[in-house]
């Protein structure tokens, strides 16, 4: 019997050596992407490891990959463009995936944008809401959007057809824009709270859905300088040749008022790392150490130079001493 045992554990340890991966693998949002991708660069380059394997999924995408299990079929982290909700949690929880830790990068202003030599805009959250929200107060009662033109928004806006493209449910931009801009411009239009996270996007044709490639949306907006576009600040600061952001309350879409957080409409960049992965998946912990390093997000690092806006020196403190720990959640956080 014991040597039954024994023979059964060898064979586990071999099955489990097998499955093992040399490349670290990430998943998750298309706005971490680019600094991801360009720490995954260095990594590679600085170390003996092997350059980690990222995929833009999109934040939904790939905390739901992130969360379906220990092992190295699944992803050793992933990217998120706002923090993991409380039923990713559960969930992750619900798979085996018990010990995560959690660390912030930076932040992130969403940005509404046109082509270079269009029309330029500034818009109120609650323009936002009223061009956008599948349902508006007309006439005193909730009814289906009919507003189809900016100038019927507002009357100091441009006279263009509304038609905005925009990230997939499954992104965390989508995610942060509603809370940050529709919800918010909806409590500015006279809703109450809960009435306000109510608030859906219209799915009447203005707003088009562009998938996870911020790239895409840049060409297509170049393509037709009537139409525009949500993407993360980084996009807007790699591509200032050919796009414009508009200005959200009298505020412009720049680096350093992200940083001070006088533009309203910005957020938190995070990744999530399995603990169960560090020391089974080679160069976990040292990738972690390379993306919070001064050369990737200190102040002149190479990642701020993609766009990145930096954390304050003591709360990145405050996260390089949960990665050098490991930390791990402990199911208290404040999660939504």
């Amino acid at each position: 019997m014991k040597t039954t045992l024994a023979l059964a554990a060898v064979a586990s340890l071999v099955a489990s050596a097998a499955m093992a991966r040399d490349e670290i693998r990430i998943v998750g949002s298309s706005t971490v992407f680019p600094f991801s991708t360009a720490v995954a660069e260095q990594f590679g380059k600085k170390t003996d490891f092997e350059t980690p394997v990222v995929e833009a999924t999109g934040s939904g995408g790939g905390l739901k990959l992130f969360c379906a299990g220990i092992g190295a079929e699944h992803p050793d982290i992933a990217n998120s463009s706002r923090r993991i909700k409380q039923k990713e949690f559960d969930l992750c929880k619900s798979n085996g995936v018990k010990d995560i830790i959690e660390v912030k990068l930076g932040f992130d202003g969403i940005v509404i944008g046109n082509a270079i030599d269009s029309p330029a805009f500034d818009l109120s959250r609650k323009d936002i809401y009223k061009a956008l929200a599948a349902d508006v107060a007309q006439y005193g009662r909730m009814a289906p959007n009919a507003f189809d033109n900016w100038i019927q928004v507002n009357p100091a806006l441009p006279s263009q057809p509304i038609e905005i493209l925009g990230p997939p449910p499954t992104s965390g931009t989508r995610d942060a824009f509603e809370e940050l801009a529709l919800q918010k411009g909806a409590r500015a239009a006279g809703l109450d709270k809960a009435e306000a996270k109510e608030v859906e996007v219209r799915s009447d044709g203005a707003y088009i859905e562009s998938g996870e490639n911020d790239n895409l949306i840049v060409s297509k907006l170049e393509a037709d300088p009537q139409k525009l576009g949500i993407f993360g600040f980084s996009f807007l600061d790699q591509n200032a040749d050919r796009i414009k952001g508009a200005m959200i309350e009298g505020v412009e879409p720049t680096f350093e008022n992200i940083a001070s957080g006088e533009y309203p409409v910005s957020r938190d960049l995070w990744f999530y790392v399995k603990k169960g992965h560090i020391g089974v998946i080679p160069g976990i912990e040292e990738y972690m150490d390379e993306f919070l390093s001064e050369d990737a997000i200190g102040e002149d690092g190479y990642a701020v130079e993609k766009g990145l806006i930096p954390l304050e020196e003591d709360e990145l403190s405050k996260f390089q001493s949960a990665v050098a720990n490991q930390t791990v959640m402990t199911g208290s956080e404040d999660l939504h």
